[in-house]
């Protein structure tokens, strides 16, 4: 009876577990894996670009620590929607559940998949990267769209592999390359100035992107077991797990490849593992590291959903969204999240997307952390009064908030365009919250219009 019980649970919710592994996948991904050679474009300096990805987790730990709380104190799935519904108004709200749905998930869902066909395009002969990233997209929709169990079986498994991959990764290029390059952990002359030069901070935006998934679990808070008492240690534990894994990456392929090499291109891994183990050695670890991008696909598939659902519940407009198969499962807020992510594949360039969405991601994410503040100041509570606060708080909070405004806006100054797309598309989400407020005031007026047969 007891192992009937449990079962059942283990059905209808993702254990601490599976929540771990859907953070940490989310995280490990796209970023780690190309961003090195956008970054060497304007830094040179291998202590600069070791701070940055220090940096980046330093962001992503404080975000993180301030998200345990306010899932403490706002337990609901949907993310920032979620939060920002609750802490400002339903148009903040709104708003921040269309960044997420459109950008927030399927872009860098889009991102890890044209990866994934990046990687393979430069193992194989002959295959197209984009048909490879919208064959991983197609293939991974159906299983997280009906059925849970096997939706967290498949990402714990994934995960995992990702992680030991990783590992035997830094292990064998550390020691089958016979010409290292030097990796410097202590700054040089004119590293100071470029720790707090405009270079810094847009290469910051690519490491913030890698970092991007920390808050991946107040996605589905609804569906994991015990989420107040689980909750920080799944965002804080996972976004440290990944610091590490991040700072030994990038500090072998500094050691593995000349900058030259790696410079401008985007199969950052292919590079290092071909200077370490040849051109045959090379294109098999290409497929071995498109391999551990299923898993960053998977998790973005299960994850972003869950917004799209919650607004589906709260706006009439969108209601279809909401609706749940017999497993409880978003299947159509699934199929539509990967419908605009095989857009983004088959229309936009690799480094435009990350640049776009990291931007509008760090809004609505800045907003968010300053939500703590504002709960605090309300003495805002959970229904059982037990509530995680925000370690380290307020300096945490006001780490994550600063240097994230800093990086925003230096965007904003350096990259015009993407910094101006991600303000347009925050104001198409106003318009769309307008034109569903006026969409549910005529439905409900209509229904409180008598019919003509009651009318004497």
């Amino acid at each position: 009876m007891f192992g009937r019980q449990v079962a059942a649970r283990s059905r209808k919710k993702f254990s601490a577990v599976t929540a771990v592994a859907i953070v940490v996948a989310n995280m490990i991904g796209t970023g780690v894996f190309t961003s090195l050679g956008f970054q060497l474009v304007d830094i040179k300096s291998t202590f600069v670009l070791l701070m940055l990805w220090l940096v980046g987790g330093v962001i992503a730990f404080c975000g993180a620590l301030a998200y345990a709380e306010l899932a403490s104190r706002l337990p609901r799935s949907g993310g920032e929607y979620n939060f920002l519904s609750r802490i400002y108004h339903p148009v903040a709200g709104f708003i921040s559940g269309w960044i997420s749905a459109t950008v927030g998930f399927a872009a860098p869902t889009a991102l890890a998949a044209m990866t994934f066909g990046a990687y393979l395009a430069a193992s194989l002969e002959q295959v197209s990267a984009t048909v490879m990233a919208s064959l991983l997209v197609l293939l991974l929709t159906p299983i997280h769209a009906f059925s849970r169990a096997a939706s967290g079986g498949v990402q714990t498994v994934f995960t995992v592999f990702k992680v030991l991959i990783i590992l035997l990764f830094v292990f064998l290029v550390t020691s089958a390359v016979t010409s290292p390059q030097e990796v410097r952990l202590l700054p040089a002359e004119g590293d100071w100035t470029l720790l707090t030069g405009g270079a810094f901070a847009v290469s910051l935006i690519y490491v913030n992107y890698a970092f991007t998934g920390w808050n991946a679990a107040t996605y589905i808070t609804n569906e994991i077991e015990s989420p107040s008492t689980t909750m920080p240690f799944i965002l804080a534990g996972s976004t440290l797990v990944v610091l590490v894994l991040y700072l030994m990456l990038n500090y072998t392929f500094l050691y593995a490849a000349p900058m030259s090499a790696m410079q401008g291109n985007l199969e950052t891994g292919v590079i290092v593992a071909t200077q370490a183990f040849g051109e045959r050695g090379g294109r098999m670890m290409g497929l071995v590291l498109a391999s551990l991008l299923i898993s960053t696909v998977s998790a973005m598939v299960i994850a972003g959903p869950r917004a799209l659902q919650v607004i589906g519940e709260d706006f009439r407009l969108f209601r279809f969204l909401s609706k749940t198969n017999a497993n409880g499962i978003p299947m159509l807020a699934i199929f539509v999240q990967s419908g605009v992510t095989l857009f983004f594949i088959l229309t936009s360039t690799f480094e435009s997307v990350l640049v776009f969405a990291g931007f509008v991601m760090g809004v609505n994410t800045v907003f968010a952390v300053a939500g703590v503040f504002i709960l605090r100041a309300r003495k805002t509570a959970d229904a059982t009064g037990r509530i995680y606060k925000c370690w380290g708080y307020p300096v945490t909070p006001l780490i994550f908030l600063g240097l994230m405004t800093w990086t925003l806006i230096y965007i904003l100054i350096n990259r015009p365009e993407e910094g101006l797309a991600g303000l347009g598309m925050i104001a198409v989400g106003a318009l769309l919250y307008w034109f569903s407020e006026s969409f549910n005031k005529r439905q409900t007026a209509a229904s409180l219009e008598p019919s003509s047969s009651s009318k004497p």
